[in-house]
């Protein structure tokens, strides 16, 4: 017995609605996902573990807190090409996962014409010309898909994970820019203090040039004292001018990277007062999977692979569409919203494959190729990773020492040029000590200059390695002017 006139109208529009939306998404021939299980050793065994907090709670700002440095990075978030460009493929891939949803809905077009014709004498029952008048005004569906068989939502499902995929590639670029602009601010700091460093050694080696020019003129050393004292001075020079050029190089690639003119300030002090960075701990592998953003977009483009199977499954299976428009008809114009004048149209269609030279089965092999390449690639990401804080780690621990070493070495050459230059002047030595122990000194100088830029760049690494940050961005890119908001209302964060 048909009970459906009984209900009340509202009832009825409901459970036709229902009906709609599980017809629309019944079922899903996805295969259940699973992550890959992780290709990587449980713990970091190359150095032991230490205290700190986790970088998932610490902040770009909180780790570079070098008010210059901090400035530097917060241009680049804005100005950057490569970021902005990985904000817009995301807006891209929004869009297209848009575009794609909106298959799961009917499309209804309003809909109105008119039209006119002409039957000649000979062809019309009267024997007389006969012109002709239709004037229709209709709300049509055309062609709605029933995704009986999950196919269109599992489409969806691809989109949503590739756009989500899109969004954490963006989050790990950012997370290189920081860590790009970091390094290249402390390598051209670095290479400032080398240049004091060497300007001061010029200087020295010409005062020492015009005493033994002096003494030359006097008699009292001979003039090969005098060539060796200028091919010290020579070495220096051409170590100044090499710093120079270098320090420019690295100015320009800071400039690139910030993507705006740069303006830096001098900064007093040695290198390692320059930049504290908070101790950090570094957990375990299992810790990467939900900190590193690029491990996450790797994840997503996997489940996106995973869901496209579904859909070349589905492919397998009968479509069934509807066709439908409802409106209005009259061969008058004035007669078009008249009483009776009511005119429908219901077209489902099924559509069966039967024979299409294997080109259903090439795609579920295609489809089914793809996820295993990400399979692949997400566990070659994963262990990127562990490789990364791995190198990090170990940098920190073994630079640590090289750097103690490095000042010891230091302290220990400048007491021997002092001792050598004690020497000569008593006539206890020769003017060859004197010299081998400045060129040393100079070397030892710039040696440990660049193993403590070379140790805190193993800390940014490391923060970087951990994915540091990788949160704290969207509050940079918000306010840019070309950043837009990439998230849909209600829409759950990856």
């Amino acid at each position: 017995m048909n009970t459906i006139p009984l209900l009340h109208g509202s009832t009825r529009l409901a459970i036709l609605v229902a009906i709609t939306r599980l017809l629309a998404g019944c079922t899903s021939l996805a295969p259940p996902f699973e992550a890959p299980p992780l290709p990587v050793l449980a713990t970091y065994t190359a150095v032991a573990e230490r205290g700190g907090a986790s970088v998932a709670v610490i902040g770009w700002r909180d780790y570079f807190i070098d008010p210059q440095l901090q400035s530097l990075i917060e241009q680049a978030l804005k100005n950057n090409r490569d970021l902005r460009t990985a904000v817009l493929r995301v807006e891209e891939a929004r869009a297209m996962y848009g575009i794609q949803r909106s298959e799961l809905f009917p499309s209804v077009d309003a809909q109105a014409g008119v039209d006119r014709s002409r039957t000649p004498a000979d062809l019309s029952i009267s024997g007389k010309p006969l012109i002709a008048s239709q004037y229709q005004v209709a709300l049509g569906m055309a062609s709605w898909e029933i995704d009986f068989w999950g196919r269109i939502r599992s489409l969806q499902d691809a989109a949503l994970e590739n756009y989500l995929a899109t969004d954490a590639a963006r989050r790990a670029v950012s997370i290189e820019l920081v860590a790009q602009v970091a390094n290249a601010y402390l390598a051209l700091r670095g290479l400032e203090e080398r240049i004091v460093l060497a300007r001061r050694t010029i200087a020295s080696r010409q005062e020492s040039l015009r005493i033994v020019t002096r003494r030359v003129e006097v008699g009292s050393t001979s003039r090969l004292n005098q060539t060796e004292v200028k091919t010290l001075l020579t070495q220096a020079q051409q170590l100044g001018i090499q710093l120079e050029l270098a320090r420019a190089v690295q100015f320009n690639a800071l400039t690139l990277l910030v993507g705006a003119p740069v303006e830096l300030t001098p900064e007093p002090g040695p290198l390692e007062e320059l930049a504290k960075f908070p101790e950090i701990r570094a957990g375990l592998p299992s810790d990467l999977l939900t900190q590193r953003p690029d491990i996450i977009a790797a994840e997503h483009r996997l489940r996106a692979a995973n869901a496209s199977i579904g859909a070349a499954r589905a492919a397998f299976f009968p479509r069934i569409a509807l066709t439908s428009s409802f409106g209005t008809a009259s061969a008058e114009l004035d007669g078009l919203f008249a009483s009776g004048s009511h005119a429908w149209l219901f077209s489902p269609s099924i559509s069966l494959p039967i024979f299409d030279g294997g080109l259903r089965k090439n795609n579920l092999s295609l489809a089914e190729a793809r996820r295993d390449l990400a399979v692949t690639n997400y566990e070659r990401t994963v262990q990127v990773a562990f490789r990364d804080v791995s190198d990090a780690l170990s940098a920190q621990a073994w630079l640590t020492r090289q750097v103690t070493i490095a000042e010891t070495a230091l302290a220990t050459q400048v007491e021997r040029a002092r001792l050598s230059q004690l020497r000569y002047d008593n006539g206890a030595s020769a003017f060859l000590d004197v010299l081998d122990a400045q060129r040393d000194l100079l070397d030892a100088e710039q040696q440990l200059v660049q193993t403590r830029r070379s140790l805190l760049s193993s800390h940014v690494n490391l923060y970087a390695a951990l994915g540091g940050g990788s949160t704290d961005f969207d509050s940079i890119l918000a306010s840019d002017a070309t950043a837009t908001s990439i998230r849909f209302p209600g829409m759950s964060p990856p």
